[in-house]
């Protein structure tokens, strides 16, 4: 590890709320656009800011180079029409494996998005697999 890299995990780990952490990722952010660091060091850092954010109270949502990230905004996409499907949630499951997102991290998420969803009078249908046919409203 760099040691920029360094100084970044000693901030990350001091910092004491979701708006410090969302400063760093943003700083990360420009240093990755400047290149003075690697794509692979802020996805490091970025990961280690997702969980650091785990680790504060509040129901923000810290926006960092991430797999969380990523896998957030695959998630927003399938949101965008207010309806996720049994299909965008086979293929969200695909995803969640193959970027090591965990079922309750996958729920913490989803939930923050559909606060923020119905904050804005948006209602989201989830299709359920427990019935044949069923739906749920969230």
């Amino acid at each position: 590890m760099s040691r920029r890299c360094r100084r970044y995990s000693k901030q990350i780990q001091r910092a004491n709320s979701k708006i410090d952490l969302q400063t760093i990722a943003s700083t990360i952010q420009s240093e990755m656009d400047k290149r003075n660091l690697s794509y692979d060091e802020a996805l490091m850092l970025g990961n280690i800011i997702q969980n650091r954010a785990d680790q504060l109270p509040g129901d923000a949502i810290v926006y960092a180079i991430s797999d969380r990230d990523a896998y957030r905004r695959t998630l927003e996409l399938y949101l965008r029409d207010a309806l996720l499907t049994r299909t965008e949630q086979m293929l969200l499951w695909e995803e969640r494996r193959r970027l090591g997102i965990s079922e309750p991290e996958h729920e913490r998420l989803l939930d923050q998005l559909l606060l923020q969803w119905r904050s804005q009078g948006k209602k989201v249908t989830i299709a359920r697999f427990d019935t044949p046919g069923g739906e749920s409203s969230a």
